[in-house]
């Protein structure tokens, strides 16, 4: 099975390691993953602040790298909602693009939902120890009906035990551009997300977005917590890369 990995801006620039362990988990499935190297945003931040023009560009450079790919498959709900449910508004002078557009929207998954659902793997320990509480973003929720396949997947690793938030639902206060325009709300949010998680006794927060999690570790460093951990659900599963040497 051939899969294309859709790393995602924020990953690449802030965390590549998530991609890296993204990668790890889907090679111990079987598949032959490729990173394409031209690949870029999927352009949720433009067509979000509405700027048309921007994801239709974004969307058609999506196309030209991943096309060829059996599946696509991205370690964040928030851009793979994007392509999944909002590439369909881009091309309607096109029907042509847009019918290219939508067979490869319709094989893209973001990770947890395709070791699940379309994979059904079964995980190696991963050696991850503790105990861990998961948030659930927006867009991967809601838009993807992505809930249960990231805590079935925790569940396999022995040293994991899942502690869940009274409210694992609500919003962060990240939601992209939302943070910036409306801080003071985006801030409060983040502040409620943060104790709602404490409360849990998790020594672990964990999540599938990149974006909401940075956002919940700098909320949580500013309230003077230094020790709890913040990871993205395929650093959990796949567990530390090997030390050199």
């Amino acid at each position: 099975m051939k899969v294309g990995l859709f790393v995602t801006c924020l990953v690449d620039m802030m965390r590549p390691r998530i991609g890296f362990a993204a990668l790890k988990l889907l090679e111990q499935a079987g598949c032959t993953v490729v990173v394409p190297q031209q690949q870029t945003c999927c352009g949720q931040p433009g067509f979000n602040s509405g700027d048309r023009e921007s994801g239709r560009a974004m969307a058609r450079r999506f196309l030209k790298e991943f096309e060829g790919f059996e599946y696509v498959v991205a370690p964040s709900g928030s851009c793979t909602g994007m392509i999944r449910c909002h590439y369909a508004e881009l091309f309607p002078e096109d029907p042509a693009l847009q019918a290219r557009l939508d067979a490869l929207s319709s094989r893209t998954y973001e990770l947890t939902q395709f070791l699940t659902d379309v994979l059904q793997v079964k995980l190696a320990d991963s050696g991850f120890s503790g105990t861990c509480t998961y948030h659930d973003s927006c867009s991967g929720l809601r838009e993807l009906g992505v809930k249960q396949q990231p805590r079935s997947l925790i569940a396999q690793i022995p040293g994991a035990q899942l502690h869940e938030m009274d409210k694992p639902e609500v919003c962060c206060g990240f939601g992209g551009t939302f943070s910036v325009k409306l801080g003071d709300i985006a801030t409060r949010m983040a502040d409620n997300k943060c104790q709602d998680a404490l409360a849990s006794g998790a020594d672990t927060i964990v999540g599938g977005d990149l974006g909401c999690l940075l956002n919940i570790e700098g909320c949580l460093r500013r309230l003077g917590d230094p020790r709890t951990r913040v990871l993205h659900v395929a650093e959990v599963l796949a567990g530390p890369e090997p030390e050199e040497g």
